[in-house]
């Protein structure tokens, strides 16, 4: 049996983290790995493949993922560590699953994901560059004040959770493993 492997290691569009940096470029390091990973992960399919719930009953779909990080990113960086009123994009109180089950097979909804997402990758890469440092503190609802140290090892542990699920939906979808 081959394996069909996302890209050619020669050729893989993520940068490595640096082997030797200092904090801050370690953990932006990692975190821009994750996310480009999510995006290699989803890579080439159509909004009927990056839409399909590959394990049933679950609503777990790229699409799903992608929506469901561009939620994440929002709100860690935007509403606790920037203090905005910026309610999430995909899922509500009301509708707390809205970013998996509201991913549909259609054009329009994944450009949307995509756009969303970049988005709000941009303004949290914004945030962490402007910061003066990695003790700057967000309030979280619930945990109260929050570093953005602890938030960019969370957002790594969240990116690499979901993308083992990403690897599991890709290679259910077209068989392709890897990276």
């Amino acid at each position: 049996m081959s394996i069909d492997m996302f890209t050619d290691p020669d050729t893989d569009p993520r940068d490595d983290p640096p082997p030797q940096a200092d904090e801050r470029a370690t953990l932006v390091g990692f975190l821009r790995w994750q996310r480009g990973t999510l995006e290699l992960k989803c890579s080439g399919l159509d909004a009927g493949d990056l839409a399909r719930r590959c394990v049933d009953p679950s609503t777990l779909s790229l699409l799903g993922l992608v929506r469901h990080m561009a939620d994440v990113e929002r709100g860690w960086f935007r509403r606790v560590m920037a203090g905005q009123d910026a309610a999430a994009h995909f899922s509500s109180d009301t509708d707390p699953d809205g970013d998996f089950d509201g991913a549909a097979p259609d054009h329009a909804l994944v450009a949307e994901a995509w756009d969303v997402w970049r988005a709000e990758v941009a303004f949290a890469e914004r945030f962490v560059a402007e910061a003066p440092d990695l003790d700057v503190t967000g309030n979280e609802r619930w945990r109260g004040p929050m570093s953005l140290r602890w938030v960019l090892v969370h957002m790594v542990e969240e990116y690499a959770r979901h993308n083992g699920h990403a690897d599991l939906l890709r290679q259910r979808i077209d068989g392709a493993v890897g990276q």
